[in-house]
């Protein structure tokens, strides 16, 4: 990579601590010993085991099922920090919403060439199934997590979006649930913004986009089933909310109606929090053998007599291609300029940019346009000869579904391992709701860190782990004052998630 990575605690190697805030952070790191530091970070693993807080790795034989690996040592955003994230988060959510609304409506930014029409048009993202259908309160992402990626004190980037079916909230909420039972004392030395509130945000957020006319919408979670990788996040948020998790067995569609079955009869749903793939969603839409989905469901949809979250077709804005012209989309929909930048990214469809990444497989970073999770996706650095002739051959063959990106030196926090505190790097997914009432940002998010020396990979299916967020409410330590340290300890109190 060449450039130094930048340590979110320690700054620059051979340079000063970039936040003197930060100083009780690292004198708690001091005064904790690394086996007191590894016995918590085990307390709380195994308690994340036992509440079976686990996921999938398909296609392997054994160990199918695992926790994600938990760090004790908390990643940590300033209070001024958060404030001009929070903005571009908003600006971004706002032109995905836009977006969304005019390629499944009017097309205006086809027609006014800021994207190639063919681009869209020709995605197997794009539902033209759903054209001309608008939800209800005209809401498409009502949950975003923007995946982020920070390489100095103020250089933060949007590393891809996430308008389909984010997840990862629930760790997000355990960790937190974990850091106040284990480490309360940070508790007290800095204020720390509370996400427990999520689960309330949430229901608020799916209340507030049923249906016109509906005074007290009933909202269920649809889940594919328990063999889904994310299941338990699915029954967590359910539960959270007080509300019913369904599958699609559970739910019936009558006269473009959607009811649930129950043993005191069939209740009509409002608002449903799917789960499920668009490919699986309605068989008589999309995939005709799937057996997760509902019938007729998108014909309610369309009838407006029920909301769904997220939005069937949302797939389209998380095309790694379509994230290489959001730039163009939010100025477009907006009028300004994005205040989170984009990775500089090379559109492998078009032949300069192809013809510049084959002449730097071994620099770049090359992903499938349509891939997630760290699959289908070429580090260059660290690829083996094999590798890169390997990518080399699916891009001659297939440009148009691949994008590279430098490879960029992510910033690092503090994290055990093996021997003890080493830097090792993160991402971070914030979560953006988006109602009938307006965008709100989540004081928190997920942050995965890379458990191996050197990788830049942080996904939890290639070994990766994850941290706690904290937000800072202000930039002074909790401790100066005695009604900061009492705010932090009625939060430590009162902070856990509600199960």
């Amino acid at each position: 990579m060449g450039q130094a990575a930048f340590d979110e605690i320690m700054g620059f190697a051979g340079g000063p601590p970039p936040r003197a805030e930060l100083a009780a952070l690292g004198r708690w790191l001091e005064a904790t010993p690394d086996h007191e530091l590894r016995r918590r970070q085990q307390s709380a693993e195994a308690a994340f085991r036992q509440l079976g807080i686990t996921f999938a790795v398909y296609g392997e034989s054994e160990a199918s099922e695992r926790i994600i690996p938990f760090d004790i040592v908390p990643r940590v955003f300033m209070a001024d920090e958060w404030a001009r994230l929070s903005e571009g988060l908003v600006q971004r959510v706002e032109a995905i919403n836009a977006f969304l609304d005019d390629i499944y409506g009017d097309q205006r930014i086809l027609k006014e060439g800021v994207l190639p029409a063919d681009l869209v048009l020709g995605n197997p993202q794009f539902r033209p199934e759903i054209a001309g259908i608008r939800p209800p309160h005209g809401v498409r992402a009502h949950i975003c997590g923007i995946d982020l990626v920070r390489t100095g004190p103020d250089d933060f980037f949007v590393l891809e979006d996430n308008a389909r079916t984010p997840s990862g909230v629930s760790y997000m909420l355990e960790n937190r649930e974990a850091m106040l039972r284990l480490c309360p004392e940070l508790f007290r030395n800095f204020r720390v913004a509370s996400v427990d509130s999520y689960p309330d945000r949430l229901l608020e957020t799916m209340k507030s986009v049923a249906p016109h006319g509906v005074g007290a919408p009933t909202c269920v979670v649809l889940t594919p089933g328990h063999y889904n990788s994310a299941y338990y996040e699915h029954s967590f948020l359910a539960d959270s909310m007080g509300i019913e998790l369904v599958e699609a067995a559970d739910l019936i569609v009558d006269d473009d109606v959607v009811w649930m079955r129950t043993i005191a009869g069939r209740v009509k749903v409002d608002v449903i929090y799917r789960r499920v793939d668009d490919d699986f969603l309605d068989p008589l839409v999309f995939r005709p053998d799937s057996m997760l989905g509902v019938p007729g469901l998108i014909a309610a949809y369309a009838a407006g007599n029920v909301a769904i979250l997220n939005a069937p077709g949302n797939g389209i804005a998380d095309d790694k291609a379509i994230y290489s012209y959001m730039p163009e989309i939010v100025r477009f929909y907006s009028g300004g300029e994005v205040r989170l930048p984009n990775v500089e990214t090379h559109r492998c469809r078009e032949a300069d940019a192809l013809a510049y990444t084959l002449d730097h497989l071994d620099e770049l970073v090359v992903k499938l346009v349509d891939g997630s999770g760290g699959y289908g996706m070429l580090v260059g650095p660290t690829a083996t000869r094999a590798e890169i002739e390997a990518f080399r051959a699916a891009l001659i063959a297939e440009p148009h579904r691949y994008i590279a990106q430098p490879t960029l030196a992510l910033s690092t926090v503090p994290t055990m391992a093996e021997r003890g505190l080493a830097p090792r790097h993160v991402d971070f997914r914030p979560f953006v709701l988006t109602g009938a009432k307006g965008v709100q940002v989540v004081p928190g998010g997920l942050t995965r860190v890379a458990l191996r020396e050197g990788s830049l990979v942080v996904n939890s299916s290639q070994g990766g782990g994850t941290k706690d967020s904290f937000v800072l409410m202000d930039d002074a330590p909790a401790a100066q004052t005695q009604s900061q340290s009492q705010a932090g300890q009625s939060q430590s109190q009162t902070g856990a998630p509600r199960c």
